[in-house]
């Protein structure tokens, strides 16, 4: 990882890149979804201001978005 990377930098990019769209927030919990043809794709990104490496992963896991795909997107 290159550098922090906040939760709001997460939403953002995932928002205007990769399709998502915010659902629904709980806490400092925000809910993404994206419709595809015959599913959804869905992931959950947390407001903090520093991100850990492993969340991370796990929210473009989920969003099924490459690391690559993410950082060259920053």
């Amino acid at each position: 990882m290159p550098r922090v990377i906040s939760g709001k930098q997460v939403i953002k990019v995932l928002s205007r890149n990769f399709g998502f769209v915010s659902v629904s927030q709980k806490g400092s919990h925000v809910k993404l979804k994206k419709r595809l043809p015959n599913r959804e794709i869905m992931t959950i990104v947390p407001l903090h201001f520093e991100l850990a490496q492993g969340t991370l992963k796990g929210i473009l896991e989920l969003a099924e978005v490459t690391e690559k795909d993410f950082f060259d997107c920053l």
